[in-house]
């Protein structure tokens, strides 16, 4: 009997949690989370438009802000569908499969992330260190070997971990702590031995994230020792403000990740919604500010968004102007566009 009931315990449906203790405000915080998916997920699919409609941001830098764009999104929309459930819907139950599938697509993207972001200071390294052998050195070939190589790290590392999960009975009352499954929530569920479990998760997160982090560390102190035998002051800081985005991205993805490990160790008895609040920095913050960022830092993308987006004015304008009852200041507002569109294409060409 007692088997058949853990059989039976461990096929019942999981119990997220939204924001504890602040379970009538859902509405009002769906709001904000709500535009957060947005400004993350529109934000990044505009930086991966940009670099595709333009040859000359086909470059590695901009080539690997793509995959760190298709990582942020991947994350982004992992975890949607149960916090957006529970805010709008208050759909807190999830199964055993749906559980472990998110917890799997979460890690192997924020896993992914962690290695564009060593991929892109090995970048910087190289474009600092030798800018004549720049192109050469990462060429789209490397490129696309690193990207793919990124991938299937990732998948390998955190491919054992759900099935596992998987293999173990969870015989207590299954409530996870957040509105999305991690792995570190879940492996405190099942009433059978998880020390393997437990083992192989901090064996991934060293060898993943803390080996990325050490790798990154070490590229800037490179970086750094390059920068410094540069004769001109001025030179110094063009090299170094070549990172300022980077530097950004890697303090913004490792930072909170390193409050979210203080807090579950140093601070356990501490506030529910702190813990919850600290986690969903870790996951919401970089997809919702790298984007904002690299538009505002990175000088190239900022001119191709705005381009991007006086194009989409202009055919709209255009569409407009087939119309029967075409507006006499639309009529100006087309004329501008083709305008500057025809200046635009000049200066391409030239």
């Amino acid at each position: 009997m007692g088997v058949l009931a853990n059989v039976t315990l461990s096929t019942s449906p999981f119990l997220l949690t939204g924001i504890p203790g602040l379970e009538a405000q859902h509405c009002w915080f769906s709001i904000l989370f709500f535009s957060m998916y947005v400004v993350a997920i529109v934000g990044n699919t505009l930086i991966l438009a940009a670099v595709r409609a333009d040859s000359s941001l086909h470059e590695p830098m901009y080539l690997f802000l793509s995959m760190l764009a298709i990582t942020e999104v991947g994350v982004s929309v992992s975890t949607l569908p149960t916090v957006m459930g529970i805010l709008w819907f208050d759909a807190r139950e999830i199964s055993l499969g749906g559980c472990l599938a998110q917890m799997f697509f979460i890690h192997t993207f924020s896993c992914m992330e962690s290695g564009v972001l060593l991929a892109m200071s090995y970048d910087r390294y190289v474009a600092i260190y030798n800018p004549l052998r720049y192109t050469t050195i990462l060429t789209l070939p490397r490129i696309v070997s690193m990207g793919l190589g990124i991938t299937l790290k990732s998948v390998a590392f955190m491919a054992p971990l759900p099935f596992l999960l998987q293999r173990l009975p969870f015989c207590h009352a299954n409530v996870l702590s957040h509105s999305y499954c991690l792995h570190s929530d879940l492996i405190q569920l099942p009433c059978a031995d998880t020390t393997m479990n437990s083992i192989l998760g901090l064996s991934v997160v060293l060898a993943s994230f803390g080996l990325d982090s050490l790798l990154i560390v070490f590229s800037y102190a490179l970086i750094l020792r390059t920068v410094l035998g540069i004769a001109s002051k001025e030179g110094r800081l063009k090299a170094l403000n070549t990172c300022a985005s980077h530097i950004c991205a890697v303090l913004l993805y490792y930072v909170p990740m390193i409050g979210v490990s203080v807090m579950h160790r140093a601070a356990k008895h501490a506030s529910p919604i702190a813990h919850t609040l600290m986690s969903s920095a870790y996951l919401f913050v970089p997809p919702v500010l790298n984007p904002i960022i690299y538009s505002v830092k990175t000088k190239p993308i900022h001119w191709k968004l705005l381009k991007l987006r006086e194009r989409s004015m202009c055919e709209g304008a255009g569409s407009k102007f087939l119309s029967p009852s075409f507006p006499a200041q639309d009529f100006y507002t087309w004329k501008t566009c083709s305008k500057t569109l025809s200046a635009a294409v000049r200066s391409e060409g030239d």
